[in-house]
């Protein structure tokens, strides 16, 4: 039987991200990449830190991702904080766009993966937290982190 899985790896997260937002919806895109960009990404050399996705003209750019030049690349390697553009289907585009429009919400890139052979980027539709919504989850995890702690201690 063939199976028609591709196989995803996770090339790199932005956990900052689900700590200062709420993610409401997710979204798979498409980068446009040069092939020094695409090397450099498959070596794990990239950064979503600070990065956030804008929409110009119907089109979608994530800004401020770091993709480190190529090692061998020389001439051919781009500047590493260019913007990208994100390939969604312009439906995909223009709800994103009337969405982002209202107050509060955001596009933030969440991670970057292989799906087959192709570079993906998971974007979120995501809304700011505040100081509050942060200690809250915070003590929220440090209650998990404490009651797993507890019950392995129990069952050693």
């Amino acid at each position: 039987m063939a199976e028609n899985k591709k196989s995803v790896k996770i090339i790199a997260q932005n956990k900052k991200a689900y700590y200062d937002y709420f993610v409401d919806e997710r979204y798979e895109a498409g980068i446009e990449l040069f092939g020094t960009e695409v090397k450099s990404i498959r070596a794990g050399r990239v950064n979503l830190k600070e990065s956030y996705c804008d929409i110009k003209n119907g089109e979608v750019f994530a800004v401020g991702m770091h993709i480190s030049p190529y090692e061998q690349g020389n001439v051919f390697n781009r500047d590493p904080l260019r913007p990208k553009k994100l390939l969604l289907h312009k439906r995909e585009i223009l709800k994103l766009f009337g969405l982002t429009a209202q107050k509060g919400y955001t596009l933030i890139p969440l991670q970057i993966y292989l799906s087959g052979s192709r570079v993906k980027m998971e974007i979120g539709l995501c809304r700011g937290k505040k100081l509050y919504d942060k200690r809250e989850d915070m003590a929220r995890n440090d209650a998990k982190r404490d009651m797993e702690r507890a019950f392995r201690t129990r069952n050693d």
